[in-house]
C-alpha cells in the first residue's frame, strides 16, 4: 500500500521567497479556508524580486519541460467559480527542459509591475495578486505553487471637497437638516456633521447614523447587488424638539473599510454610503441614504 500513497506525494518542494520579504510592510489576507494570514505589502509600479528554490524530494530526480514563474492579477466572481479573469499577466522563464538532481535556486525580477486595482475581498468577488512557479512535466503532471501578495494604492487628498447639506422631511410632520463637513474621506478619518431639526410633530424615539458598504457585480440581467452594515452609531435617543441641533463625530479608523471602487475592470463596484435612519414610536423607520467617496491615504510612518 505504501507505493501507492507515495505516487501522490509531491516530487519536490518549492519555496518563493521576496528580496525583500523581511523588511517589506506585511498586511493581513483572507484566505479562502477563512484564516488570515500575513503577506508582503506591495503598491502599483513597485519592483517584484525574489527568489525560488527548487528542492527534489531525497533520493528523487525531477525532470521537466521547463520551469516558469507568473505574476497574475486577477477577478474572481463567487457565482462563476474557478473562472478567473486574468487583468495582468506577466511570465519570466526560468528553466530550459532538464533535470534537477539537488536544490536549485532561481532569481526572479518584475520591474516597475503595473497594478491598477487593490486586493479586494468581497461578498461576491474577490481581486488577488500571486506569483505562480509551474514546473511543467508531461505525463506526470505539473507541480504548481502559488504565493499571494497584497496591493494597495495610495490617493493625494482631493482639491476639491464640499461639505453635505440636505433637508429632507415629510410634509407637516417632520423637516430636518443635515450636514456633514466633507463629501470624500479618507479611510482613518473622522466624519463630522450635525443635524437639525426645523419641524418635529411625530414622536422620533431614536436616530441612528450607519457607513454602508454597496458591492455590485457583474452587469445587466446579471447584476448582483450586496448591501452590508458595517457600522451602527447612536445618534440620539429620545425625542428632539424644534430648533435642536444633534452634533455627529464618527470616527472611521476602528472598521475595515475599503476605498471606494469604480467599475473595477468592468467587473464590479463598491460604493459607501451615510444612512440616516429615524424611527418614531409606533416603530416607523425613515431613512435618508447619502453616498460618500472613501479613499487611501498615505500613511506617514
Amino acid at each position: 500500500m505504501n507505493y501507492i500513497i507515495g505516487a501522490f506525494k509531491p516530487a519536490c518542494h518549492i519555496a518563493i521567497t521576496f528580496s525583500d520579504g523581511k523588511t517589506r510592510k506585511q498586511a493581513p489576507l483572507k484566505k479562502e479556508n477563512g484564516q488570515t494570514v500575513m503577506v508582503p505589502l506591495f503598491q502599483s509600479q513597485e519592483n517584484v524580486t525574489g527568489k525560488i528554490s527548487i528542492e527534489p524530494i531525497s533520493g528523487k530526480k525531477v525532470e521537466h519541460n521547463g520551469i516558469k514563474v507568473e505574476l497574475l492579477g486577477q477577478i474572481e466572481m463567487y457565482f462563476d467559480r474557478n473562472n478567473f479573469y486574468d487583468f495582468t499577466s506577466l511570465v519570466r522563464e526560468l528553466d530550459v527542459p532538464g533535470e534537477i538532481y539537488e536544490r536549485k535556486t532561481y532569481p526572479f525580477e518584475f520591474s516597475t509591475v503595473e497594478m491598477p486595482y487593490e486586493t479586494y475581498n468581497g461578498v461576491n468577488v474577490r481581486l488577488r495578486y500571486i506569483l505562480k512557479v509551474t514546473i511543467s512535466r508531461g505525463y506526470a503532471g505539473s507541480i504548481v505553487e502559488y504565493q499571494d501578495f497584497v496591493v494597495r494604492n495610495y490617493s493625494p487628498p482631493p482639491s476639491i471637497n464640499n461639505s453635505i447639506k440636505m433637508e429632507v422631511g415629510i410634509e407637516d410632520c417632520l423637516h430636518i437638516e443635515f450636514e456633514y463637513n466633507k463629501s470624500k474621506y479618507h479611510l482613518k478619518d473622522v466624519i463630522i456633521g450635525k443635524i437639525y431639526f426645523l419641524l418635529v410633530r411625530i414622536k422620533i424615539k431614536n436616530m441612528d447614523l450607519e457607513i454602508r458598504r454597496r458591492e455590485s457585480t457583474g452587469s445587466g440581467a446579471n447584476t448582483h447587488v450586496e448591501t452590508e452594515t458595517l457600522a451602527k452609531f447612536e445618534l440620539m435617543d429620545g425625542a428632539p424638539v424644534r430648533g435642536e441641533s444633534i452634533p455627529i463625530r464618527l470616527f472611521l479608523s476602528p472598521y475595515e473599510l475599503t476605498p471606494t471602487y469604480r467599475n473595477i475592470n468592468n467587473k464590479y463596484s463598491v460604493k459607501y454610503y451615510l444612512n440616516l435612519v429615524l424611527v418614531d414610536e409606533e416603530d416607523r423607520r425613515y431613512f435618508k441614504q447619502q453616498e460618500i467617496t472613501l479613499f487611501r491615504l498615505e500613511e506617514t510612518s
